[in-house]
């Protein structure tokens, strides 16, 4: 597994009601290879399972069935205390601290000394565009500026696998754009970043692979640009013939007419060529074509909606 960060092996977590005898599986024999170096979307609606997992791969909680390795050593193995961080959705820090106490509180506790324990911590506020806040209270700072502060917490003792949970989630669009530039840039060190997040624009922007959970069930896992092949292109005419509208048809395409203009959705599968040509030879004028590629979010509603399974 030295390929890997992390590797759960039928991974399932079974919880038993308080009231009820009837037991609910939050995830179910969850097979999961996420590969150093590279940026792993883990998406789901809620209550597919994500955190429940999360929890496991920090050793928070145990499995009832299977096993989780994390940077090659089971789940929660002590040895990864120091390799790894965690960013969670809405992270707690004692407000009366200032950013750069905060800093030098954690670097305390990872047992960096001085002078290596200030040089990181400067460097670090430099790198997350808070040296000007250094010293003002966590109290005074704004969403974004929390969720910066969180992620150069997660950044002090230089881990190889950083786990984030909605890491842009609330923030105003500057903000938004920084921790989104951020993570390319630990990708480009060398970082293994695994990535929970409801911001599907934003995984489809950053990320390598992603897997989609629902209902405690692995049902999407591949390359981003592999799961959202295809796409079509749209071609806008108008003095269209009715005898041209057959030929069109039987290339495969959604063809429709909106206030008398012809509306073809075809597959961009170089068909899209023979329409042009078959409306032009019939006298028909082309308005536009657009190509659509399909995104995250579509495929997102496609896998939830459809129940489809991997």
């Amino acid at each position: 597994m030295s390929d890997l960060a992390i590797k759960t092996v039928n991974l399932t977590k079974r919880y038993s009601g308080l009231w009820s005898k009837q037991a609910v599986e939050a995830v179910k024999n969850l097979n999961l290879e996420v590969y150093r170096g590279e940026i792993f979307g883990f998406l789901g609606p809620n209550g597919a399972g994500k955190t429940t997992t999360i929890k496991v791969l920090l050793g928070i909680i145990y499995p009832t069935e299977g096993e989780a390795y994390v940077l090659g050593q089971p789940a929660g193995d002590p040895k990864n205390h120091y390799r790894i961080s965690y960013l969670p959705e809405n992270p707690y820090f004692y407000d009366f601290m200032t950013g750069r106490e905060i800093l030098t509180f954690y670097a305390k506790l990872f047992g960096i000394a001085e002078p290596e324990r200030s040089k990181r911590v400067n460097e670090l506020l430099d790198r997350v565009g808070l040296s000007r806040a250094a010293d003002q209270t966590l109290r005074t700072y704004s969403k974004g500026m929390l969720q910066r502060i969180g992620l150069a917490q997660c950044l002090i003792n230089d881990p190889e696998l950083l786990i984030l949970d909605e890491p842009t989630a609330g923030l105003d669009p500057i903000a938004h754009i920084d921790i989104r530039d951020m993570i390319l840039d630990l990708r480009n060190q060398g970082k293994t970043l695994f990535i929970s997040s409801h911001q599907l624009s934003d995984v489809e922007r950053v990320c390598d692979r992603v897997a989609i959970l629902n209902k405690g069930v692995m049902v999407q896992l591949g390359r981003i640009e592999e799961l959202l092949a295809g796409g079509h292109v749209e071609v806008i005419a108008d003095k269209v013939p009715d005898n041209a509208l057959e030929p069109i048809h039987q290339l495969g395409g959604k063809v429709s007419l909106h206030d008398g203009r012809l509306i073809v959705e075809q597959p961009d599968n170089g068909s899209v060529d023979r329409v042009i040509d078959i409306v032009r030879a019939a006298g028909g004028h082309i308005i536009s074509v657009k190509p659509y590629r399909r995104s995250l979010e579509d495929l997102f509603v496609e896998t939830i909606q459809g129940g489809k399974n991997a």
